[in-house]
This record gives C-alpha cells, structure tokens and sequence, in this order.
C-alpha cells in the first residue's frame, strides 16, 4: 500500500521537475523532445498509481476522476506531436493541452500541500487551491502559449 504512494510521490516530483524546466526553456528543440517524454511518462506513471490509491475514501472518488482527466490531457497534448495531425494545428492542440496537463499537476499539488496545513478543513482547502491555480493558469496559457508559438508560425515574428 505504502509503496503505492512512495512511487506516486516519485513520479509526481519527476513530472514537476520535468515540466517545469519544458515551461522555463526554449521549444521544439531536441532537448524540450527529450524532457517532453519524461513529462509525459511521469504523468502516466502518476496518474496510473493515483487511480491504484484508495486511502482517502475507500472508493473510487474525485481525485479518480481528476486523474483521468489529467490522462486525457496527456492524451490530447501528446498525439497531435506524434501524428503532426491537424496539418497547421497540431502545435497550438499540442501546447495548450500539455499546458492545460502541467496546470492541472501544479493544481494537484498545491492542493496536497494546502491540505497539509494544520488545522486546514480538508476539502476547502483542496477547493480553494484547485480553483487558484487553474484561474491563475488559465490566464498563464491565455497570455503565454501564444508567445511560445511565434517562432513556430511562419510570418509573425
């Protein structure tokens, strides 16, 4: 049971570590390719052991559902980039929906450490952070994937 969780906790610090230097660096090079897939191994490891933990309720409970969601945007952001599908598209469905998956880990995340609070009533706390770093990320994607992607669009500089 505890090794679920210890392997959770690895994989969640890799997925941090990994997208956040993706976030900081450049894109499209071999490098961001390279990190890229540990990113998204990560996420798949994470939200694979997330589905396997049960503590929490005893059942199948919201942070399932979170989880599947996270894997949809892991989905959704990693197979444009393999297929180059949709022809002059699949850069932007690629950039918003893995930005879309590292917002929803930070929001995970933000959510664990608020529930740690002493005194903190549990789900308040996951509420409340959830709903500031998807508000705070949402705004991050609006103004910054459209930036990140100059270089990639031919004839905007």
């Amino acid at each position: 049971m505890y090794v679920t969780g210890a392997v959770h906790l690895l994989f969640a610090i890799a997925a941090l570590a990994s997208g956040l230097f993706i976030v900081l660096r450049r894109k499209g090079t071999r490098t961001h390719r390279r990190v890229g897939r540990v990113y998204a191994l990560s996420m798949i490891g994470l939200n694979v052991t997330a589905l396997m933990i049960y503590r929490l309720t005893g059942t199948f409970g919201p942070f399932h559902v979170a989880a599947l969601v996270s894997l949809l945007t892991i989905v959704g952001g990693v197979l444009p980039a393999l297929r180059r599908r949709p022809r002059g598209g699949w850069i932007e469905r690629h950039a918003y929906w893995m930005s879309w998956s590292y917002v929803g880990l930070v929001a995970a995340a933000a959510s664990e450490a608020a529930t740690r609070l002493p005194g903190s009533p549990f789900w308040w706390m996951v509420l409340l952070a959830t709903l500031l770093v998807l508000v705070a990320g949402g705004r991050l994607i609006h103004t910054g994937v459209p930036v990140a992607l100059r270089p990639f669009r031919p004839g905007r500089g």
